[in-house]
C-alpha cells in the first residue's frame, strides 16, 4: 500500500494528493501531526529508502528553527533524529510517500513522482 503523509493545508500536500488521484493511484493518506510516525516507523522508512536522514527534516519549518536544528543535526545520532522527528509531525518533511518495497520521496516534484510513482 502507498502511504502519503500530509499536513492537509500544505499546497505541497494537496499537490500531491492530486497528482495521485489524477494518476488513479490508491493510497491511504495520514494526517502528520494527528497521527505522527513513531521513531521506529521512521527508522523502518529511513533504512528503506536509502537518503540521508536530514533529508527527512522539514528545514524551512518554523519548528526546525526553534529547535535550533541546522546547527545540532551534525552532533546528533540517527536514533535521536527519528525521536526528534518523532516528536512533532511539523518537523517531517511533508508530504512523505513511502511504499513497503522501500521507495520513498519527500517533498512534490512532478518529474520525481513520475519517475518513482508511475
Amino acid at each position: 500500500m502507498l502511504n502519503v503523509m500530509v499536513y492537509p493545508t500544505c499546497s505541497t500536500c494537496k499537490q500531491a494528493v492530486k497528482w495521485f488521484e489524477e494518476k488513479g493511484i490508491v493510497f491511504k493518506q495520514r494526517h502528520l501531526v494527528d497521527k505522527p510516525l513513531d521513531a521506529t516507523e521512521l527508522k523502518e522508512i529511513h533504512v528503506k529508502s536509502g537518503l540521508p536522514l536530514k533529508k527527512f527534516f522539514n528545514t524551512s519549518g518554523m519548528k526546525y528553527r526553534e529547535l535550533g536544528l541546522k546547527d545540532r543535526l551534525a552532533h546528533m545520532t540517527d536514533d535521536e533524529c527519528y525521536e526528534v522527528l518523532a516528536s512533532d509531525g511539523m518537523l517531517v518533511k511533508r508530504p512523505l510517500v513511502y511504499h513497503e518495497d522501500g521507495r520513498v520521496t519527500l517533498g512534490f516534484k512532478v518529474d520525481m513522482y513520475a519517475e518513482v510513482w508511475k
